[in-house]
């Protein structure tokens, strides 16, 4: 009983963060070498996924492109968390190309965006991530030396938070957090601002893009108002670690 348990456990955990996962899991019970039969037809289904998304409204974001927009990690390729919806993704290319002519050799790098297949699935943790129209965007960084192209402060571009004032640190039931623990350990970068708010500022122009999260601090920082350009509140997510689109 308790392998069972064991088991579904694995599916279920393996289901959330991949989506497809628990079934390749759950495949690779019926042979001998369960382990690697398991990556085997992981891998063989997220190499399917790719064919078969479309018929989803999705569209894989390039795990190997060398342009202007890329993957910031081949750990969100490993997950299946680079699909959107092709309208999504022409709004990310022509945005990241505009920042790109503003500050050549600019990369424009995505990091959660959605699993390849159902609209509604979550994208856990997060709250929205489910029919292929949102994206997160890392920020742009600095160092002594200038712009460091292609660089985030911590290995998946989460978590590094810029501090700021906020009215959440009272609020009832309030998911945001600080990880004062973890900072110590991110590179020694800071955050491009010239960037990082040209970036916000063309996603708010652009007249496809229904909202922008980023911080209040980070939006007084900016010098702006636009509509698009919104809190998502205190309880979801701290957005002063990246950028949230969605259109």
């Amino acid at each position: 009983m308790m392998k069972f348990v064991v088991h579904g456990l694995i599916v279920l955990f393996l289901t959330v963060v991949t989506q497809i996962g628990g079934l390749a899991w759950f495949v690779s019970r019926l042979f001998r070498r369960s382990l690697l039969v398991f990556v085997i037809v992981y891998v063989a289904f997220s190499i399917g996924a790719q064919y078969t998304a479309p018929a989803f409204g999705r569209t894989p974001l390039s795990c190997f492109g060398s342009g202007n927009l890329q993957v910031q990690s081949w750990f969100y390729c490993a997950l299946n968390r680079t699909y959107v919806s092709p309208a999504l993704l022409e709004v990310l290319q022509d945005n990241a190309d505009e920042v790109a002519r503003e500050y050549p050799g600019t990369v424009t790098l995505v990091l959660d965006a959605n699993f390849p297949f159902w609209d509604g699935f979550p994208l856990l943790p997060h709250l929205s991530h489910d029919d292929g129209e949102k994206v997160d965007l890392a920020f742009f960084y600095s160092d002594e030396g200038g712009f460091v192209p292609g660089a985030v402060q911590s290995p998946i571009g989460y978590f590094a938070f810029e501090s700021g004032p906020t009215e959440c640190r009272n609020t009832w039931l309030s998911l945001r957090w600080d990880l004062d623990w973890v900072q110590g350990f991110w590179r020694d970068l800071t955050l491009g601002e010239g960037r990082t708010f040209f970036l916000v500022r063309t996603l708010a122009e652009e007249p496809r893009v229904q909202k922008v999260f980023i911080e209040p601090h980070l939006k007084d920082r900016m010098g702006t108002d636009f509509r698009k350009i919104r809190f998502q509140g205190c309880r979801a997510a701290r957005h002063d670690d990246h950028i949230h689109v969605q259109i």
